[in-house]
C-alpha cells in the first residue's frame, strides 16, 4: 500500500522492524536501512539500475534480509514544490514495487538531500571517484534520517 504522509505510513509500519530509504535515479538506486529502534540510517548500497524486475530482485533480497518493516522513497519534487517527470517516475515505481511487496510504501520530500550527502562528503575529504560511487545511497541515508526524526517527533 502507498502513503502520501508520513502519518499514515507510521500508523501501517509493522513495530520493531527496520525501514529502508531509497534515493531513486535514472541510473542508480541509493538504498539505506534504520535500525530496528528506527533511530539512525545507515547507508548500504548502490544499485545499478537495469530494468525495473532486477531492480525489485534486489530490493526484494534486501527487505527479506534485514526484516524490513517499511519503505520510503525519495520524492524529487521541484524547489517550488512542484511535481514534475522525475516525481512521476518514482511514483510509478512505487505503484510497480506495491504489487510485488505487502510493505508500506511511502514519500519524502528529498529535496537538496543530494547536495547535503555531497556536502557532508567533501567535508569528509572524500576523493571525486568515491563520492560518485558512494552520493547515491548516501543521499538515501539522509531521506531516511528524515523520515526517522519526523516518526520521533510524532511519537
Amino acid at each position: 500500500m502507498i502513503y502520501e504522509t508520513i502519518e499514515e505510513f507510521a500508523a501501517e509500519m509493522k513495530p520493531m522492524s527496520a525501514l529502508a530509504g531509497l534515493d531513486l535515479g535514472t541510473k542508480t538506486i541509493g538504498v539505506a536501512v534504520s535500525d530496528t529502534l528506527r533511530s539512525i540510517a545507515t547507508p548500504i548500497e548502490t544499485i545499478k539500475r537495469k530494468k525495473f524486475t532486477l531492480d525489485a530482485a534486489r530490493l526484494q533480497e534486501i527487505i527479506a534480509e534485514r526484516n524490513l518493516g517499511g519503505i520510503i522513497l525519495g520524492l524529487p519534487r521541484n524547489m517550488d514544490g512542484s511535481e514534475g517527470a522525475r516525481c512521476q517516475s518514482t511514483r510509478a515505481f512505487a505503484r510497480n514495487l506495491a504489487r510485488l511487496t505487502d510493505l508500506p510504501i511511502g514519500f519524502w520530500d528529498e529535496r537538496l538531500s543530494t547536495v547535503a550527502a555531497e556536502r557532508a562528503l567533501l567535508e569528509a575529504d572524500t576523493s571525486r571517484k568515491r563520492r560518485a560511487e558512494v552520493i547515491d545511497h548516501v543521499a538515501a541515508g539522509y531521506i531516511l534520517q528524515g523520515v526517522l526524526d519526523r516518526l520521533r517527533h510524532l511519537g
